[in-house]
């Protein structure tokens, strides 16, 4: 039953990126060329409603749905890392017009293209991985 409240809360997000036209690659490019308020206001709504939950997380104690209470640790201090990732995924939004989320609504929408950059970031997952031990964290 679980499963396909996961179903539907995947459509409903497939829907809502799809009228928002947060999917669309000319928005995107509007958004990194500071063409356009449009991305900018929903991604500011998405880090609002975000903090929000958090913070109603943290309040109330919420439990996930096994039962077992949600716990959210501090980050450790550091800016390197930061940095580092917030590039790495920003180059990645840029070249390839959508970032993780929409890759696989673009694909359901028939860009058969994205994957190849679904496969890409599976890989890239992969790899990270695979050396994250060895990595400066």
């Amino acid at each position: 039953m679980r499963t396909a409240g996961f179903i539907v809360a995947g459509i409903l997000f497939g829907i809502i990126m799809t009228k928002s036209e947060a999917l669309s690659w000319y928005r995107i490019q509007e958004m990194f060329r500071f063409q356009s308020f449009h991305m900018y206001g929903i991604i500011g709504t998405a880090v609002t409603i975000g903090i929000a939950a958090v913070w109603l997380i943290k309040r109330k104690q919420l439990k996930d749905f096994t039962g077992k209470e949600i716990v959210i640790h501090d980050k450790e201090k550091g800016m390197v890392r930061y940095l580092a990732g917030g590039i790495i995924f920003g180059l990645g939004w840029a070249l390839t017009g959508s970032c993780p989320g929409p890759l696989f609504v673009n694909l359901g929408y028939g860009y058969f293209s994205m994957g190849i950059v679904i496969a890409s970031a599976i890989a890239g997952t992969y790899l990270y991985g695979v050396v994250k031990d060895r990595l400066p964290h």
